[in-house]
């Protein structure tokens, strides 16, 4: 596989040292058809915390609903920028934050990063829809780094693709593809041949993803980097689940975990371990514990293959045991 092994970022963030930040909505821009963004800055008029491309937060907007959008923003800028895609299946999120006005009160934490842009010698970007949001500070790092690059950008209509008047002041670096005039991205044709040095960073929906990733199989290891705004395969409970222990180290709890039920559930249902959570779908990384002892059964979207080989670390929301018993550092 090529899947990156990427070094984690050193401003990803942890459960344990992220905060909830009460920010308010600065503006609200139209970018695209059913796209908004939201530029958020801190209630209290401080600058938010910095962070690096590729980075995420979590935005509360009440009523339990909790959603992770990318930060599409400079990382220079004392406000952050999100955007938002209303999508047609909407449970309940997307809508909401269309909803928001200047002014509005809303709570956010992060930012983490597992989709940091690592060093190489050139740069292939490759976004579909809305996952050219965490594409676009990347662009602007790889301008400041002086390295080459192109962006190869996707999307339904040309009106749906957002973002594309502010990145055509990249020039005959960017290239669009509206489905509707010229087909779905030919990903053979933009890879080319496998070569060292290239980073490829792609996001979008699953079927581009699940595309690129056959098309990069001969591909040096490590080229290819991911993120997915959605699981990689169904999550919840499979035929021949069993169940197994947790020991909570650092809380001194230990817990067994049903069949038909996560680490994460297992212990809000016993109490005493703080866990944050989040996508509950193994997408977003918030839950992500460290791993003492035993063997995960990894189910998640956003460790790499190097990381799964690993095993020091385990998102608790979805993965489950190899062992009969796993030691956390919770």
């Amino acid at each position: 596989m090529t899947q990156s092994s990427a070094v984690k970022d050193p401003a990803a963030g942890t459960p344990d040292d992220v905060e909830w930040i009460d920010v308010k909505v600065h503006s609200v821009c139209f970018e695209g058809v059913n796209v908004v963004s939201l530029r958020l800055e801190a209630d209290d008029g401080t600058a938010l915390p910095h962070f690096s491309p590729g980075a995420h937060i979590d935005l509360d907007l009440g009523n339990d609903l909790v959603r992770q959008y990318s930060l599409c923003g400079s990382p220079l800028e004392p406000t952050w920028r999100i955007a938002v895609l209303r999508e047609r299946q909407s449970r309940g999120g997307s809508e909401r934050a269309h909803r928001l006005s200047c002014g509005d009160r809303v709570r956010v934490r992060g930012p983490r990063n597992h989709f940091p842009l690592e060093d190489a010698a050139e740069y292939l970007f490759i976004a579909g829809g809305i996952g050219v949001t965490p594409i676009l500070p990347m662009l602007r790092e790889a301008e400041t780094r002086g390295v080459p690059w192109s962006l190869h950008y996707g999307g339904r209509t040309r009106g749906s693709m957002a973002f594309a008047d502010e990145i055509a002041g990249y020039g005959d670096k960017v290239h669009l593809y509206p489905q509707d005039e010229v087909g779905l991205l030919n990903l053979t044709w933009i890879l080319g041949e496998p070569r060292e040095g290239v980073g490829v960073y792609c996001c979008g929906p699953e079927g581009l993803l699940t595309a690129i990733e056959s098309e990069t199989e001969s591909w040096p290891h490590g080229a290819l980097h991911t993120e997915r705004f959605s699981p990689a395969e169904p999550v919840g409970p499979r035929v021949g689940d069993t169940p197994f222990e947790v020991e909570c180290q650092m809380s001194g709890v230990t817990v067994t975990v049903a069949d038909d039920e996560t680490i994460l559930e297992a212990v809000e249902r016993v109490g005493g371990v703080i866990v944050s959570s989040s996508c509950r779908e193994g997408t977003c990384g918030t839950c992500e514990a460290t791993v003492l002892d035993g063997v995960p059964e990894h189910r998640d979207s956003v460790l790499t293959d190097d990381e799964r080989e690993a095993g020091d670390v385990i998102m608790t929301c979805v993965s489950r045991s190899c062992t009969s018993r796993l030691v956390l550092d919770l």
